[in-house]
């Protein structure tokens, strides 16, 4: 439920009595005594909504935007005369007043906000370098890029061209502050006794699961962003944090500013494609799942200008997600033809040293084999790179040309370019 409160203005009190009568709702009345612009305060209960269509009324009767009007949440409503206005009002949603509310709180003052992104960009960047996945989530939690996707997709819906303005220039101004910070704190740190010497970043877990971004990211990010609306329509509010949580907005923008910083501009650009994916597509959901909960402009006029707004912005966010998912499309491809040539390679050389010919060369290991080869290099055309040992027993013949069968072996299993290394081991073993 909500209480209403709302200020009459002077030669209003008939009027705006009458519309509430007239709507069956029950009310409390006191007379003003203040600077003389207003007569009374009236005082109602109401499902959430209903406080839409009755003030849009009340609006007709005389109460203007100059009016003060306060709704509240309360713990607890108890009447046996709010059963018919709830069968009236029957919804989850709230009211449009309450939903622009909610948005201009998720998009806070600049300061608040740049403050909130540093932290948290600099939190991730840390969880990052030390594969910490509990710092990450950490970081997640406090990331506010979440709060202005949602803030933009409400004022386009409701024609609030200042609170898009804002969101849209939170959302990009947070990003891109967001990679600088992260880069920042790469620059120093690298080459700092802080890290191991000679350190590869994209060997490490975190950072690894933000460089390889698949096509299920699209739908996380679509899951995530019509959660997100649906909190905030139906007044669960601290769902976000667990949205947040989801979409992970600054983690794989942190991932972006550590590759400018070890220059490594692929995995740079690649998790800035799984950020603007996450980040587009939460836009978008909202922005459709306002629309269709029936969320309009106060102003009749505005509706044609909001929908407008809607259709155009939904078309556009829609063309840069179809390229983006291109993207995604090439990697999740890439993936998982390295991975089947992974398989392939492991498997030929397991039969390979099965055979009568060289099982004495001794049985090669899964640790034994390392194989090098990156969804980047699937798209440039670049050769396998194998590395193996074998290991035999001291004073038994080896057969020539290990390494040449096993490249040609490994050619006609997986259809690609080989290059193969074979490093031997011998063991020796003393008598019994």
């Amino acid at each position: 439920m909500r209480v209403v409160q709302v200020l009459i203005p002077v030669g209003k009190r008939e009027p705006v009595l009458a519309v509430l009568d007239d709507e069956k709702i029950d009310y409390a009345v006191w007379d003003e005594t203040g600077r003389g612009e207003f007569e009374a305060l009236v005082q109602f209960a109401i499902p959430p909504i209903g406080v839409e269509p009755v003030m849009a009324r009340l609006r007709e009767s005389g109460i203007g935007e100059n009016t003060y009007t306060i709704v509240l949440s309360p713990e607890t409503v108890v009447s046996q005369h709010l059963g018919a206005l709830k069968e009236r009002y029957s919804g989850l949603r709230i009211s449009r007043e309450e939903l622009i509310a909610r948005a201009e709180d998720l998009a806070p003052a600049t300061s608040t906000f740049t403050a909130f992104l540093v932290l948290s960009t600099i939190i991730a960047t840390g969880g990052l370098l030390l594969d910490s996945a509990a710092t990450i989530i950490g970081a997640m939690v406090v990331a506010p890029l979440m709060g202005p996707a949602i803030s933009a997709s409400v004022g386009t819906v409701v024609n609030d061209r200042e609170l898009v303005s804002r969101g849209v220039k939170l959302q990009v101004g947070g990003l891109l502050l967001a990679i600088a910070v992260a880069a920042f704190i790469g620059a120093i740190m690298k080459g700092t006794l802080l890290l191991p010497p000679g350190l590869d970043i994209r060997e490490i877990g975190q950072v690894a699961e933000r460089i390889s971004p698949n096509f299920l990211s699209l739908f996380l990010a679509l899951g995530s962003g019509l959660a997100g609306s649906i909190s905030i329509m139906r007044g669960s509010g601290s769902t976000l944090v667990g949205v947040a949580i989801a979409v992970a907005l600054i983690p794989p923008a942190a991932t972006s500013g550590l590759g400018l910083a070890w220059g490594f501009y692929g995995m740079a650009i690649t998790a800035a494609v799984l950020v603007l994916v996450n980040l587009l597509t939460i836009n978008v959901s909202a922005l459709i799942m306002f629309w269709l909960s029936g969320f309009r402009p106060a102003e009749e006029g505005d509706v044609g200008r909001a929908r407008s707004a809607v259709i155009s912005r939904a078309a556009v966010l829609g063309v840069a997600i179809a390229f983006l998912s291109i993207v995604l499309a090439l990697v999740t491809y890439a993936s998982f033809q390295t991975a089947l040539v992974e398989q392939q390679v492991e498997q030929e050389l397991k039969d390979m040293f099965e055979e009568p010919e060289y099982v004495e060369a001794g049985i090669i290991r899964g640790e034994n084999i390392e194989i090098n080869y990156e969804p980047a290099d699937l798209l440039l055309d670049n050769p396998v790179s194998v590395g193996l040992f074998v290991g035999y027993q001291a004073g038994d013949e080896i057969p020539p040309d290990i390494a040449q069968i096993a490249d040609e072996r490994l050619k006609k299993a997986t259809g690609k370019d080989v290059e193969v290394t074979v490093g031997f081991v011998v063991a020796q073993q003393t008598a019994a």
